[in-house]
């Protein structure tokens, strides 16, 4: 059997196990530059860096040391105390010796400890040179060096995060975060942070993972890691182990992704997402609390109805604050950073400082086991569209999903465009209104058409309106006849709903664009194309009749997801 814990509860429950997802550039799984020490410098007369400490990294004790230590040093005013204490193990002398009894003279009492391997990671001083023998100061053997010449600072899972957690952090009484105390943890690498890069598997830097530092090395994974991401968190879940999932991601785009797995993955248990501003290990580094209390949310059971089962959806925990992940964003690299979006809600519990964690309010959005857009609610294909604007466009059938779950190679793509004012031509002035300005759009539609079959777009319009400027509208009514669905959302961080105005258009609701991206990709998977005219530029009144009904098919979604 499993330990159970009681957390001041007479009756034991179970010790939940977690499921921790490592995701792309992540910086709370990113540890600063080991960069050599002045210790090693001086050991190997190398130029000294100014500082007056090393900076002290987690590391492994190779052979057991006994080490001694000053006895009242561990803060300014200990000594005052020394009343209460307990007689030191002994005295060093002035020559360094030890001695149990105090001898004459000036002696230092001391603490005798016995460091060893099996103890874990201790703070040490960086010993390690580049291979010419001079010392490392950045990641990179040189600035801007390619990947063989680099270091990886971001960790491949989050196994180390959670370790050096648990050996460093310190809970508010002195105690240390006992994680493992509260719950037990696998460790999963889905489109990681880092790779292991050498050996017969060695992973490719922009395939198998994706940085963001050094930052002339940065990668971003792309819609079939999505795909493989998503199948691999189904599967996990799937065997029942797991009474939550933490997913570690970059703190720009963690809420987009959990968004999404809220959307598609079917489970019944939370699926909590985090980040954080700076690295772990650095001054005030956020996201270690951060997981802290993810695992505390998870645990407590305050996510769960009384049948058990998620009644929030999947959320950001970040701040001491629990987000819906719908309706959320960053929008700054400090404390606070984070904003609700949409104007109605978001913050769906707070930690609760010393006690547990308290709901504010229950999300009234379908999410996970009761979404309509959960893998095991999806068809395995779908119509998609193929052919040119000149030529015609026709449907076709696109197979979505098999025994793995999602095929990486049909995710949807949804293309976003921003309304802006003072185009450079003005409408309305010189004749009928024509969409030949919009190059880019018609770019993409016609790459659509030849290589995206499941495609669609969001137009960021006014806010909250939606809507954007006539010629723009004009453009993509060209891809909704064309097939492809365009959701009409507000600008930027929308504090309302997106209206109603052309029946064509599925409106956003108070989606921001990046969140109505991630869940028209997924209404896709669900729905298809939309039937497309003979004509794109000028459907009959039967096409743009049939159109409707398919949009009020996807608008539903939007309403209630």
């Amino acid at each position: 059997m499993r330990e159970t814990l009681t957390d001041g509860d007479p009756q034991l429950r179970p010790r939940p196990r977690i499921a921790v997802f490592a995701g792309p550039t992540a910086t709370i799984l990113n540890s600063p530059d080991l960069v050599t020490s002045n210790k090693a410098r001086v050991r190997h007369g190398l130029p000294l860096r100014p500082a007056h400490f090393d900076g002290l990294r987690p590391q492994r004790l190779a052979a057991p040391v006994t080490v001694y230590v000053e006895a009242f040093s561990a803060h300014p005013l200990e000594q005052d105390a020394a009343h209460l204490y307990a007689p030191a193990d002994g005295w060093l002398d002035k020559d360094g010796a030890f001695h149990e009894e105090e001898p004459p003279g000036d002696a230092t009492p001391v603490y005798a400890v016995e460091l060893r391997p099996e103890d874990g990671l201790y703070p040490l001083p960086y010993m390690a040179r580049q291979a010419d023998g001079t010392a490392w100061e950045e990641t990179t053997c040189a600035p801007f060096a390619p990947p063989e010449a680099a270091r990886q600072t971001f960790y491949p899972d989050a196994r180390r995060l959670y370790e050096e957690i648990e050996r460093f952090g310190l809970a508010d009484y002195g105690t240390s975060v006992a994680l493992s105390s509260v719950a037990d943890f696998d460790f999963f690498r889905a489109s990681p942070s880092a790779g292991y890069t050498a050996g017969p598997d060695a992973e490719r830097l922009g395939q198998d993972f994706f940085v963001y530092y050094p930052y002339h090395l940065q990668q971003e994974p792309g819609l079939a890691n999505l795909a493989r991401a998503t199948n691999q968190l189904q599967s996990v879940l799937d065997t029942g182990d797991h009474a939550g999932v933490q997913w570690l991601e970059g703190s720009p785009t963690v809420d987009e992704t959990v968004y999404w797995l809220g959307l598609v993955v079917d489970t019944k248990v939370p699926i909590v997402g985090h980040a954080a501003h700076r690295r772990h290990q650095s001054l005030s580094a956020d996201g270690d609390r951060n997981v802290v209390d993810g695992v505390k949310y998870i645990a407590s059971g305050v996510a769960l109805d009384a049948e058990g089962e998620d009644r929030v959806g999947s959320c950001v925990i970040v701040d001491e604050l629990v987000y819906s992940a719908r309706d959320m964003t960053k929008v700054d690299a400090r404390p606070g950073g984070y904003e609700v979006t949409g104007g109605h809600g978001g913050i769906v519990a707070d930690l609760g400082g010393y006690g547990p964690p308290q709901l504010t309010y229950v999300p009234a959005r379908r999410h996970t086991h009761c979404s309509d857009l959960r893998l095991t609610a999806l068809p395995k294909q779908v119509p998609g569209v193929s052919g040119t604007l000149e030529s015609g466009v026709s449907l076709i059938d696109v197979p979505t999903k098999d025994a793995d779950g999602l095929i990486p190679a049909a995710m949807p793509q949804v293309q976003i465009t921003k309304y802006g004012r003072y185009a450079a031509t003005p409408t309305g002035t010189d004749g009928p209104i024509t969409p030949d300005e919009e190059v880019e759009i018609f770019a993409r539609i016609k790459a659509n058409l030849d290589t995206a079959p499941l495609a669609g777009f969001i137009c960021e319009g006014m806010s909250p309106f939606g809507m954007a400027d006539p010629t723009r509208n004009a453009a993509l009514s060209v891809a909704i006849f064309s097939g492809m669905p365009v959701v009409r959302a507000g600008r930027g961080n929308t504090g309302g709903m997106a209206y109603r105005t052309d029946p064509t258009f599925i409106s956003g609701n108070n989606l921001t664009a990046t969140k109505a991206r991630m869940l028209l990709m997924a209404a896709i998977l669900k729905l298809g194309a939309l039937p497309p005219a003979a004509d794109p530029f000028h459907p009959t009144r039967a096409e743009s009749a049939a159109t409707q009904q398919a949009v009020a098919r996807y608008q539903d979604l939007f309403d209630t997801h």
